[in-house]
């Protein structure tokens, strides 16, 4: 278990208002994808040695974040509170992915 991680903390926590979100299904899929990745990356990235591959697999779930918010581009009315989740994760992994 990931410990005292907070973008990882509020990566989960999205990815749990995401699966409340009523989307076609097409892109409830892609939107479920794409916030476990986040999850997924950030654990994995944490777990790296070096700096380089924890910005690698950061940078990845900076990606996946990205591509939520095309979601939320798409349809921001179905996103609710998740959209207010889902800035605040983006600024957590930009900081990130700063060298």
């Amino acid at each position: 278990m990931i410990r005292g991680f907070r973008t990882y903390d509020l990566a989960l926590v999205f990815y749990r208002e995401c699966r409340q979100v009523r989307l076609p299904h097409h892109l409830k899929d892609q939107l479920l994808r794409a916030a476990s990745s986040i999850c997924l990356n950030l654990g994995e990235g944490s777990a790296k040695a070096s700096a380089k591959d924890r910005l690698r697999f950061y940078s990845i779930a900076l990606a996946s974040c990205r591509e939520v918010q095309s979601v939320i581009a798409l349809e921001p009315e179905a996103l609710g509170t998740a959209v207010v989740t889902a800035d605040k994760l983006g600024a957590h992994l930009y900081k990130l992915c700063r060298p």
